[in-house]
């Protein structure tokens, strides 16, 4: 397996995919390839030659290779991202996307999102992808917060006639203030990553402490962000068990078995110096 990706300071994916490969005993190897953008349909092809059992698709490419490859899965498609490849028994290269499973399988663990008021701040990748998966659990209305005026309500209309939930789009201009009804907040942006002291432009003065907290950014346990959302009593969830469930999803892709989910917390918590 191998991570196609840009520039890596250090790839926590591949530390933590070596440390399970150990731990069920399998011969397996992850490698990080750094790949420039002209360059990923002749990666892909070497993913093809060198018959790769799958690769982890990083950055901008996840919305790039989706025509490289032989086929995708529907939510992938829905999405328009891939960020998980593997090899089929006919040696097709399908695309998946783990990141919304891997959140909604976090989530789940303290938080039922069947008919509740969710307001998910971002419409990259990763907010379509945490978006569309809780469509089909069953969320009750989905408020897409973004910039960008477009891409938010393009997200809002996947959600509301795709995916046949009820959503709206607000654009993110100032401290967004939350309606009173709101059961969720998820911060799907990179703000809180880096710098790390970024802080995400919420109001707080209209964030009830009954409010659940989601917070993707995994590279540090305690964000600005969630640290004061905290403060105003509200329960957070962060970001390292998302990537632990989007990871082992795609293990049990890769391999055909489920990963001890205890020793990739471990390896990521070592791998960030926790």
């Amino acid at each position: 397996m191998c991570c196609l990706g840009q520039s890596h300071a250090g790839n926590p994916t591949q530390y933590v995919m070596e440390k399970s490969f150990r731990a069920a005993g399998l011969d397996g190897r992850f490698i990080t390839l750094e790949v420039a953008a002209e360059d990923l349909a002749n990666a892909v092809l070497g993913l093809r030659a060198m018959k790769f059992r799958g690769a982890s698709v990083a950055g901008p490419f996840r919305r790039q290779i989706l025509g490289m490859l032989d086929r995708c899965s529907e939510d992938a498609e829905r999405i328009g991202g891939v960020n998980c490849v593997s090899r089929g028994a006919d040696g097709q290269l399908i695309g998946e996307n783990t990141e919304g499973r891997g959140f909604c399988t976090a989530l789940a663990k303290c938080f039922d999102v069947a008919g509740k008021n969710i307001v998910i701040l971002g419409a990259g990748l990763s907010a379509r992808a945490i978006a569309v998966e809780l469509a089909l659990t069953g969320a009750g209305e989905i408020t897409v917060v973004n910039r960008t005026a477009d891409r938010g309500q393009q997200l809002a209309d996947l959600l509301s006639e795709t995916m046949k939930v009820s959503a709206m789009f607000f654009p993110w201009t100032g401290d967004f203030e939350l309606a009173p009804e709101t059961d969720l907040l998820i911060n799907a942006t990179n703000l809180g990553e880096s710098p790390a002291s970024q802080m995400v432009p919420i109001s707080l003065e209209s964030l009830q402490p009954s409010v659940m907290v989601a917070d993707v950014v995994f590279e540090f346990p305690r964000t600005p962000f969630s640290c004061a959302v905290e403060d105003v009593g509200c329960s957070v969830i962060d970001g390292q068990g998302m990537l632990v469930e989007q990871l082992a999803q795609c293990f049990q892709i890769w391999t055909g078995l489920e990963p001890d989910r205890g020793v990739m917390r471990e390896a990521l918590e070592e791998f960030l110096g926790l």
